[in-house]
Formats: structure tokens, C-alpha cells, sequence
């Protein structure tokens, strides 16, 4: 039986694939796949995933004849993986020697259903460690009780998917599954919905991913119409927040949440193309009359001055019938 499926998917990732490849080969064990999805690359990464088919022990190489962006990438993966726990890697990011051994080992101790873990943001030379916003670990905890507070960063807001491991009864139960075609922020839905409806949760103290910030290619780095999609990612956060049977006391925390990413994106608005960029404010404006508006009262009065300002004025701005659709 294989023990850990590792979903990664590629996309025009020819310069880091190699140290990617790599990486997972300093993780290889007989129980373990490697499923790697190219997403219609346009570069060299197809001959490189074609070798690493060949070389890579336990490589499963999957490919799109159409690019579907990174959420349906890793649902391609999740349909093929056979793993009894199943994890993620970005095409672009690279892990330590036997970190997934460690992982693994981890999980199977807990005995929980997911297992977070820090990592190391590199930056060209720069390296940061970024740990899980939750402060006990090695504990099992029920993890809709540690998505709040609504003011601080907590477990929902480090959504990263490869930060962690996951059991394979969440996947039969569709909740390791990403919003289909999302561009940006699809790791948004996916980390809320697995702290509402899981049942048992840990953090550890694991350091093994190296999450390569800064790539030209990635679409944070891109102000292009793709970065828009957090909208959708993030309705989704609240629909589904507003009808969870906690609603009164989680809605706050997804509707602020929402807020500051929508003030985030306008204050460097200076990176979209201005066609992109007067679609973001039209967009966001609308965005924040579909919010339930006496949360989004709140949500704003418990904001700095500055980006309460900022959200305020856009909530005034007057929006087409079809963007508000």
C-alpha cells in the first residue's frame, strides 16, 4: 500500500523544477508517489517531468492539454493519488532530506486527521522561518475552535496546502478537493472549509519546505486579470461561513478577513494594469455590498484608520448592475 501520495504541480517552472526534482528524490522511501502534473507548460518543464518519470522512484507524471491553473492542477492529483495520507509541493519550492519520513511519522503519532507544520520563505538569498499562527503544539485540538479570534492571524489565515498532511478519509470525504479553475487564493476556501469540517487537528514544529517567494512567473508577483480570482475565493469564504451553524460568531472573522485582503490589493494597486486595476476597485466595491453589511459595520470599526478610510470610500462607490452579479 502507499503510504504518502505528494501532489506537485508544474507549470513554465523550467529554471526550478530540477531542485524541485531533486528535493523529492532526497525523499523518495518505496511507499511513497510522487504525482507530478503539468499544467500545459510552454517551456522546457515538459522534458524535464518526461526524465524525472523515468529516474524518480515512485513518479506518477500526469499531464493537461489545457492550462487549468494551480486548484484543478492538484485536483488532478488528488483523483490519481492512492496514498493512505497525501501532502503538496509547489513545481517552484524544494523540501530538506527526509523531511517527509518525518511528516509522516508526525501524523501517524498523532493519529489526527491533519498535521500543520512551519516553513522557510526564501527570498533570493533571504530566509525566513513563517510558523503555524498557533502557539500549542504536538497537541490534537478540534480545529473549528482555533479559527478565531477574528483580530488576529490564526490556523485559517496560513493557508498554505503544502504546509502540512493530510488523511486520506478527508479526501473521501471532499474536503481536500480545490475550487475548480480559482487562479489565486484557491488555498483560501480549501483552509476554511478543513477547520469547519474536520474533526481533529494538530501543529508541529516541523521545518522541511523551502517556499520560494518572488518567482516572476508566479502570480503574486503578476497584476494581471488571474489576481482578481481572490473575489471569488473569498465569497466563497463567507457563503459557506454563512451557513455554517456557527455563523454569528466565525462570519466576523471571514468577513474581516476579506476586507483586509481587499485593502491590501488597493494599496499596491500600482502593480495591475490599469484596465485590471479599475476592475479590482469596481470588483471589490461590489464585494463589499454582498457582505452581510452589519458584520462589515463591525469589521470596519475594529480597523486602523487607514484601511477602515480606504474600504469606506470604496463601499460609497457606485457599482453596475453586472458587476454586482
Amino acid at each position: 500500500m502507499v503510504k504518502l501520495s505528494v501532489i506537485v504541480p508544474f507549470y513554465n517552472v523550467q529554471q526550478y523544477a530540477p531542485d524541485t526534482l531533486k528535493s523529492l528524490r532526497a525523499n523518495a522511501r518505496d511507499d511513497f508517489e510522487f504525482i507530478l502534473v503539468d499544467d500545459c507548460s510552454r517551456d522546457e518543464t515538459p522534458d524535464i517531468l518526461e526524465r524525472a518519470a523515468r529516474e524518480l522512484p515512485g513518479a506518477v507524471h500526469l499531464r493537461h492539454e489545457t492550462n487549468g491553473g494551480l486548484a484543478t492542477a492538484r485536483n488532478t492529483g488528488l483523483d490519481a493519488a492512492r496514498g493512505e495520507y497525501l501532502t503538496f509541493l509547489d513545481g517552484d519550492d524544494w523540501l530538506a532530506p527526509g523531511y517527509f519520513a518525518q511528516l509522516v511519522a508526525a501524523i501517524e503519532e498523532l493519529g489526527c486527521d491533519f498535521v500543520r507544520t512551519d516553513h522557510v520563505q526564501c527570498t533570493a538569498r533571504a530566509r525566513s522561518v513563517h510558523r503555524v499562527p498557533h502557539g500549542r503544539r504536538g497537541v490534537v485540538l478540534n480545529p473549528r475552535d482555533v479559527i478565531l479570534p477574528a483580530d488576529r492571524s490564526t490556523s485559517v489565515d496560513y493557508a498554505y496546502a503544502w504546509a502540512g498532511i493530510y488523511h486520506r478519509r478527508l479526501a473521501d470525504a471532499g474536503l481536500l478537493h480545490f475550487t475548480d479553475g480559482l487562479r489565486t487564493a484557491e488555498d483560501r476556501p480549501w483552509i476554511w472549509r478543513l477547520h469547519r469540517e474536520a474533526e481533529s487537528f494538530a501543529a508541529v514544529g516541523l521545518l522541511g519546505v523551502f517556499y520560494r517567494r518572488g518567482v516572476a512567473s508566479s502570480l503574486t508577483q503578476i497584476g494581471d486579470v488571474r489576481q482578481l480570482d481572490f473575489i471569488k475565493a473569498f465569497d466563497q469564504v463567507v457563503r459557506e461561513t454563512a451557513a455554517d451553524r456557527d455563523a454569528d460568531e466565525l462570519l466576523p472573522k471571514a468577513v474581516r478577513t476579506y476586507c483586509a485582503i481587499i485593502s491590501h490589493h488597493l494599496g499596491s494597486i500600482e502593480r495591475f494594469e490599469p484596465s485590471v486595476a479599475r476592475k479590482l476597485k469596481s470588483m471589490s466595491a461590489a464585494a463589499l455590498k454582498r457582505m452581510p453589511q452589519g458584520v462589515l459595520d463591525d469589521a470596519l470599526d475594529s480597523m486602523d484608520i487607514q484601511r477602515a478610510t480606504r474600504l469606506r470610500r470604496l463601499r460609497r462607490r457606485p457599482v453596475s448592475a453586472e458587476v454586482a452579479a
